[in-house]
């Protein structure tokens, strides 16, 4: 079966860095584009970041444009989400989804989400 498994979530100071990392297993992972989201309580599930299949090409919400960095190593089916200067807004639960679309922002995979706190 297809897992993803998020890691790398905590507490952290404002201003502070935290490095996440989602690990792929049952799937070809490099077939597959490769994305981030978030969902502070009470709010939607927002978009963050995003990488292409070989991680050619890299997209970022403007609110972490600057700030974070994804990334992925297909030779370890992980991919990685570094973000620095973390403030009290970035407070959420991190999600790695896996795309195997084409033509659309569809996810088929998602993992079980990390806790990232950013106290002020």
């Amino acid at each position: 079966q297809v897992q993803l498994v998020e890691s790398g979530g905590g507490l952290v100071q404002a201003g502070g860095s935290l490095r996440l990392s989602c690990a792929a297993s049952g799937l070809t992972f490099s077939n597959y584009r490769m994305g981030w989201f978030r969902q502070a309580p009470g709010k939607e599930r927002e978009f963050v970041a995003a990488i292409t299949r070989l991680g050619l090409d890299r997209y970022y919400s403007d609110s972490v444009k600057g700030r974070f960095t994804i990334s992925r190593d297909n030779t370890k089916n992980t991919m990685y989400l570094q973000m620095n200067s973390l403030k009290p807004e970035d407070t959420a639960v991190y999600y790695c989804a896996a795309s195997f679309s084409r033509v659309g922002p569809k996810y088929d995979y998602w993992g079980q989400g990390t806790q990232v706190t950013v106290s002020s």
